[in-house]
């Protein structure tokens, strides 16, 4: 991790604390904040986000289950994150498409594990090794505290090397646009 990439500041301090200072300022970050959502636990390798979503005033729906935007939206750009930390300074990394599918109404607190496994990053550098780019897809549950699933979230999140990137969307000769 550089120190100017987007998570470069976490390198000025100890292994011990990036966790808890990543899920400070996921929590004080006014757009996640707004989701309803708490990052309840990030692991000192920074490979696994816990996020806890309660059922409060501002996250209940007209029929008194968790909003559905509140559960798809926590999900935003966690694993988006979660490679920024783990893969080379390099790249370009963003969500490209995101589905949910609901399974039950949640009428109690929910949580969201997020977790990238050496299986994903070996995958991720593989394919980035022999393609350049790539689409890596996650799926996430949301479960309540016995484990029941109450959605999936699935997201696709773009992978690409800078230089590849910047070759492939370079404006055409000529072009001012």
């Amino acid at each position: 991790m550089r120190a100017d990439s987007p998570f470069g500041a976490l390198k000025r301090f100890p292994v011990a604390w990036r966790g808890r200072i990543l899920r400070l300022s996921f929590n004080l970050h006014p757009a996640f904040r707004a989701t309803g959502g708490r990052v309840q636990f990030i692991s000192t390798d920074l490979r696994h986000i816990r996020i806890r979503l309660p059922l409060v005033r501002r996250t209940r729906n007209i029929v008194g289950s968790i909003f559905g935007g509140s559960l798809f939206s926590v999900t935003d750009g966690v694993h988006v994150t979660l490679l920024f930390l783990n893969l080379d300074d390099d790249l370009i990394i963003w969500d490209k498409s995101a589905s949910i599918r609901y399974r039950k109404p949640a009428y109690q607190t929910v949580y969201a594990d997020f977790c990238l496994s050496d299986a994903d990053l070996n995958d991720v550098q593989q394919r980035l090794q022999q393609h350049h780019e790539l689409e890596h897809r996650f799926t996430v549950e949301i479960k309540d505290r016995l484990g029941v699933v109450h959605t999936q979230v699935e997201r696709i999140v773009y992978i690409a090397q800078k230089d590849f990137y910047k070759k492939k969307y370079a404006s055409p000769p000529g072009d001012t646009s």
